[in-house]
């Protein structure tokens, strides 16, 4: 066995390793009770397995082939900076729309600093006591 075919067995098993990280990924926008949970079962996992299909890519054709892809690259910076990003801007707005926590996530502590003292429905203590 050469070098080259070496490189293409490991390039074929980022590819592969890639596939089986987005399944588990898939389990988990099932599985996992909320919004954020799913959010973090979406852009982690999600990430790292596009991440390892992209590089299994790139090293498949720089080997066999003998360039380097320039829009392997491209994708592998874009998909590394976004994904994280969108992930987070969609638990914030998830989190100032107010959808709940799941049961037994554990102490809120953001609630105070963002809401004060208003409930669910937007509404302070004293305006539900009138």
């Amino acid at each position: 066995m050469s070098v080259n075919q070496l490189i293409e067995i490991m390039a074929a098993l980022f590819i592969l390793l890639g596939a089986i990280v987005s399944v588990i990924s898939a389990l988990g926008m099932i599985r996992l009770p909320d919004v954020y949970t799913r959010s973090h079962a979406a852009t982690k996992s999600a990430t790292l397995s596009v991440l390892l299909c992209l590089f299994g890519a790139f090293v498949y054709f720089w080997i066999h082939d003998g360039y380097v892809s320039i829009r392997l690259i491209l994708g592998i910076v874009f998909v590394f900076i976004t994904a994280p990003v969108a992930g987070h801007l969609v638990c914030r707005a998830a989190y100032r729309s107010r959808v709940p926590l799941a049961e037994g996530s554990g102490d809120d502590a953001l609630k105070l600093v963002l809401f004060g003292d208003e409930d669910v429905h937007g509404k302070s203590e004293v305006e539900q006591s009138k």
